[in-house]
């Protein structure tokens, strides 16, 4: 283990991409004698991050300074990409079938992948014991359960690059002090749930391992599984990210108008309006519903079809009617980009900084822009390009409508 991890942690922490995250040093001015002397600095700024922990006089401080806050910031930001990258991969995964492709789970052991014939053959000889392969894959060639294999593989090993992603500069950055007793506990919070979620993940695999002699049904996992471990991925996601920005990104003192109260308001409630679209689409994959009812405006003839009710009981059809679970989903798509466009027509309304309008903007341009491509990934029978960058579009317009929210947040008195 000692190995595998620490060359490479060494070579990362003398790596070009970490010192991105630092501020740079303050330019110096050279005198006549062998040392440079810097500029004078003004209060709470520092020649370099370093110099943070100094000003106690014992190598840490107990509140992060503005400096040390923007480090934190900047690794937050890098973070909530990695989970994004994550959620992307986990799409096509699914989008590709592979997700059943590795029929084990272990932390250490299966980040080597099999690299002889043999290994390979037993590798698929267990592949070949579950329900996927008997039902739908019975005819799959070695190299064809290569393909899905290495799917599944990278989206799992990816899930371990945004674990030590988290886990290892927060012990850092608590070491140093520069964590205050807030950030402590959303940092700790964090990085439990990027635990959670390996361990909700290989829980969501089992359901499509398991054995139902009763259904005929492809084999897939569990659509409540499924969306759980989206749901907390993008739980994490917004929280770094939310995290993030109000650590970067100053604060507008704007006037606090009744308009204003209103427009915030909104704001939070369309932001919440779309994680929720973004999460219906766990079931719409979880059910292949997007498979059913390939046309727009309309469902097949009707505007209405028939089978929209047919499960009892009724609440069921939410959940496991695939025709319900795509209505649900196009309503809340169409709800969305409603009160988006609503949001953006208050917004001109009411005097705001210009990056606040960006904005703003940028989020009704993003909304119809998702829409486009849901419509285009229905009528074309969900083919996996399209599909993958509708669901990347949906945390695309997660992150601006965050972007909005934190422009319109309350300055603390």
């Amino acid at each position: 283990m000692q190995l595998l991890l620490f060359p490479p942690l060494k070579a990362l922490m003398g790596s070009p991409c970490l010192r991105l995250l630092l501020p740079r040093a303050a330019p110096r001015t050279q005198c006549g004698c062998r040392c440079g002397i810097g500029h004078p600095l003004r209060p709470g700024q520092y020649s370099t991050i370093s110099e943070v922990g100094l000003q106690s006089g014992r190598g840490r401080v107990s509140l992060p300074s503005k400096a040390a806050e923007r480090v934190v910031g900047r690794w937050l930001l890098v973070c909530s990409g990695t989970v994004a990258g994550a959620v992307i991969l986990g799409g096509v995964t699914r989008l590709t079938e592979s997700g059943l492709s590795m029929v084990d789970w272990h932390l250490i052991k299966e980040m080597k992948p099999p690299t002889s014939q043999e290994e390979w053959e037993a590798e698929f000889q267990k592949y070949q014991q579950f329900p996927e392969f008997k039902i739908l894959n019975h005819d799959m060639t070695l190299s064809e359960f290569k393909f899905i294999w290495y799917m599944e593989y990278s989206h799992r090993m990816w899930g371990r690059i945004v674990g030590l992603a988290y886990i290892l500069p927060a012990a850092y950055f608590w070491r140093k002090g520069w964590l205050n007793r807030g950030l402590k506990g959303r940092v700790l919070a964090l990085c439990g749930l990027v635990c959670f979620q390996g361990l909700l993940g290989w829980y969501m695999v089992k359901s499509g391992l398991e054995e139902k002699p009763d259904s005929h049904d492809i084999p897939r996992v569990s659509q409540y599984r499924l969306a759980a471990h989206l749901g907390s991925a993008l739980v994490l996601y917004c929280a770094s990210l939310w995290t993030s920005l109000s650590l970067l990104l100053p604060q507008h003192k704007l006037p606090e108008t009744r308009q204003l109260l209103w427009l915030r308001r909104f704001a939070h409630g369309t932001t919440g309006l779309v994680f929720v679209t973004a999460l219906s689409g766990a079931f719409v994959a979880g059910l292949d519903a997007g498979l059913v009812y390939n046309s727009f405006p309309k469902m097949g003839e009707s505007w209405i079809p028939e089978d929209l009710l047919t499960f009892s009981p009724l609440l069921k059809n939410v959940f496991e009617n695939p025709t319900t679970v795509q209505f649900d989903h196009r309503i809340l798509g169409i709800t969305s980009v409603t009160a988006i466009t609503v949001l953006y027509f208050l917004s001109r309304r009411i005097p705001l900084p210009r990056r606040t309008k960006i904005a703003a903007a940028t989020l009704l341009a993003l909304a119809y822009t998702q829409v486009g491509l849901g419509i285009s990934t229905l009528l074309m029978y969900v083919p996996t390009p399209l599909a993958a960058t509708h669901q990347s579009g949906s945390l695309a317009l997660l992150s601006v409508a965050l972007w909005l929210m934190n422009e319109l947040r309350r300055v603390p008195k």
